[in-house]
């Protein structure tokens, strides 16, 4: 049972906590937080909010507009683990304090718009997700950037560029090679207390758990596997599940990163994103003797996804590096087909048996660095567009693409090869977004600015690899 606003009150005041500790996602999904005295919280801050200063906030507002409200939502309340005096941890919507209207920009209020649309259009009244973000632990990272040069260096004992390195006690020589990392047993996986230790904190603090594995990447790649929730509850569940990652790691004296792309010539990170439509206590995905016993709805959902797809990838895959793994040839999901096998789709229907609470479908091609609310919604608003316009998607595509003859691999689109194309197709195709007012066209204008900037800030710098090729060219 969901707790409420008497519940948290009631903890705070029996188990004598005296901090209260209050997260809220900015645009790029990262959390913020603002810890206050216990007796600040009252009955009203839960409708009314807190008060604080939203312009030094990237992507919010002016000096001149700066004030906003933090509203705790009950149901998110846990004791932070990694805090030395007790703290109980809430995770915040952000309002606009005098109206008490929701922040057009506040990425969980567009959330419940997206939800509140959802049941306004009669196709579904619940959307649940199912995300499987990965990550890399490195021992030691480095980076810098600057006028005269710029580097990055990640290492791990895992990696397989060790092989031959000086380590003290000896050079033991249990590395994963390239490609190799799933799913290898101690002693070459390392991080098997580790992960466990994530995934058990995980449990605790009320994400349903699944399973915890070494992936693919012989430098360290890592999952850790949860159940699938209803959208909002999901996307805390991905803020909750990078900020035990992080601090599990650091208690261990690593680093954990969701960069998509942090290793060359490996494989990178993404995070597939499980989902389905129900209504009325009922599945919308199954259909009994079709593809991958697939509904028509499910269909048309697809359509919308495949359709949309180069556009929602502004917020799927919002930022340069993402692209650095979705490039075709290899066994990144470039393709905009959907497959029951095939996993260089961008839409993959898993084998489920023959229960049709669990058909559902997994978009493959995002990733972890993708603020989850925004990536979940714009999904979500893709695939009603494709059930109310019964766009249809075509056939499932179980042939092996890389044994495609290229006349015949030419005809299937991919998604974007850069973030600046990602962003050209969000300006050329946003309406779907923008339908019952859940993306407003002052965010996605303010969304395209900031990663435009990045990508500037990208096409303005000589890379090292540049000088390899060209400096005595």
């Amino acid at each position: 049972m969901s707790k409420t606003s008497q519940d948290v009150l009631r903890q705070i005041k029996d188990e004598g906590i005296e901090l209260i500790d209050l997260k809220f996602t900015d645009l790029h999904g990262k959390w913020q937080h603002l810890t206050v005295a216990s007796d600040l919280i009252e009955e009203s801050s839960f409708t009314e909010g807190l008060a604080f200063d939203g312009s030094s906030i990237r992507g919010w507002k002016a000096i001149n507009e700066s004030d906003m409200a933090m509203v705790p939502d009950p149901s998110t309340s846990w004791i932070d683990p990694f805090y030395h005096h007790k703290t109980l941890s809430l995770i915040c919507s952000i309002q606009e304090p005098r109206s008490g209207e929701p922040y057009a920009r506040c990425p969980r209020a567009l959330a419940q718009k997206a939800l509140d649309y959802l049941g306004s259009t009669s196709v579904a009244d619940a959307a649940f997700f199912g995300p499987e973000p990965e990550f890399f632990i490195f021992d030691d990272v480095r980076y810098n950037s600057g006028e005269g040069s710029s580097f990055y260096s990640v290492d791990t004992i895992e990696a397989p560029w060790n092989s031959g390195r000086v380590e003290e006690g000896g050079n033991l020589g249990y590395k994963i090679q390239l490609k190799e990392g799933y799913f290898p047993v101690s002693p070459n996986d390392t991080a098997q207390d580790m992960r466990s230790e994530m995934l058990l904190l995980m449990g605790e603090l009320g994400i349903p758990i699944e399973k915890h594995h070494h992936e693919v990447a012989g430098a360290g790649q890592h999952e850790l596997g949860m159940k699938f929730a209803p959208l909002i509850n999901a996307a805390d569940n991905v803020m909750i599940y990078k900020y035990i990652v992080r601090n599990v790691a650091k208690k261990y004296g690593k680093t954990a990163t969701f960069m998509p792309k942090p290793v060359f010539n490996d494989n990178g990170t993404g995070m597939h994103v499980h989902q389905s439509l129900w209504k009325g206590g009922q599945p919308l995905f199954y259909g009994e003797g079709t593809y991958a016993n697939l509904s028509q709805t499910a269909k048309w959902y697809i359509g919308g996804i495949l359709k949309h797809a180069p556009s929602f990838l502004a917020f799927t895959n919002p930022t340069t590096n993402s692209y650095k793994r979705l490039v075709p040839g290899f066994e990144a999901p470039v393709n905009l087909v959907y497959s029951q096998g095939n996993r260089s789709a961008a839409v993959r229907i898993p084998l489920t048996g023959p229960s049709p609470k669990a058909k559902r479908l997994e978009f493959r091609s995002g990733d972890a660095l993708a603020n989850p609310y925004i990536a979940f919604s714009a999904m979500m608003m893709a695939g009603i567009d494709g059930i109310k316009n019964q766009i249809d998607p075509g056939d499932g595509v179980d042939v092996d693409l890389f044994e495609l003859p290229s006349e015949e691999l030419s005809k299937i689109d991919t998604v974007p090869s850069s973030l600046n194309d990602a962003l050209e197709a969000l300006k050329n195709d946003s309406q779907y977004l923008t339908e019952g007012g859940v993306f407003t066209e002052d965010f996605i204008n303010n969304w395209i600015e900031l990663k435009y900037e990045e990508v500037q800030q990208l096409r303005q710098r000589p890379h090292p690899h540049e000088f390899t090729v060209y400096y005595d060219a």
